[in-house]
């Protein structure tokens, strides 16, 4: 069974940053990413990150947020700047690998 642990969220200012980080159970998958789901709303892709290193990102984040991996880790980072009151959302971690796996989600708050 896959574990996705994801760290890093909480409380920031509108303008400000946070880096987002998923620790995986598993080194060997298709690709990585994180997905946020707003109160009230669906949960939609912020950006994925493919075994290859290939990043791709959803328009709304588009030059304010960088995906990464650290290999040796097992790890996935979102970092997030020029956070806007419209990126509070829960922030959840997948692995694609046979099936898609999902971390238990990390609440993100910006304030305006």
């Amino acid at each position: 069974q896959v574990q996705l642990v994801e760290s890093g969220g909480g409380l920031v200012q509108a303008g400000g940053s946070l880096r987002l980080s998923c620790a995986a159970s598993e080194s060997q998958f298709n690709s990585m990413g994180w997905h946020r789901q707003a109160t009230g709303k669906q949960r939609e892709l912020v950006a994925t990150i493919s075994r290859l290193g290939t990043a791709n990102y959803a328009d709304f984040v588009k030059g304010r947020f960088t995906i990464s991996r650290d290999n040796a880790k097992n790890t996935v980072y979102l970092q997030m700047n020029s956070l806007k009151a419209e990126d509070t959302a829960v922030y959840y971690c997948n692995l694609d690998r046979i099936r898609r796996y999902w971390g238990q989600g990390i609440q993100v708050t910006v304030s305006s």
